[in-house]
C-alpha cells in the first residue's frame, strides 16, 4: 500500500502546477478515489478515471471559489453514485439529462 503522504505531496505539487487550490485537491481526493473504484467495479475499469475526468471538467466549468468547487464536486459525485447504484439494481441508465446543470 502506498504512503498517504506521497499522495498528498503529489496532489499539492500538481494542484499548484495546474492552478488548483491544493486544499481543494486534498479535500476531494478521497471521495473521488471512492467514486473511481465504484465506477471501475460497477461499470467498467476504464470508466473510473474517465468519469473522474468528467467530474473535474464539470466542476471546473461551474467556477466559484474553492469551497463552492468542493461542494460542486461532491454534488457531481452523488450524481455519479446514483448512476452506478442504478446499474446495480437493474435500473436503466439515465439519459444524462437529470443531473445538475453545470
Amino acid at each position: 500500500m502506498s504512503d498517504p503522504r506521497t499522495l498528498d505531496a503529489w496532489l499539492v505539487q500538481v494542484a499548484r502546477e495546474l492552478g488548483v487550490e491544493p486544499e481543494l485537491a486534498l479535500a476531494t481526493c478521497g471521495p473521488v478515489l471512492d467514486m473511481v473504484r465504484d465506477v471501475a467495479h460497477g461499470v467498467a475499469r476504464p470508466a473510473g478515471p474517465t468519469t473522474a475526468f468528467l467530474v473535474g471538467l464539470a466542476a471546473g466549468r461551474a467556477g466559484g471559489d474553492a469551497r463552492e468547487q468542493e461542494d460542486r464536486v461532491r454534488e457531481l459525485l452523488a450524481v455519479v453514485d446514483a448512476q452506478v447504484a442504478g446499474r446495480a439494481d437493474g435500473s436503466p441508465p439515465s439519459d444524462g439529462g437529470s443531473g445538475p446543470a453545470a
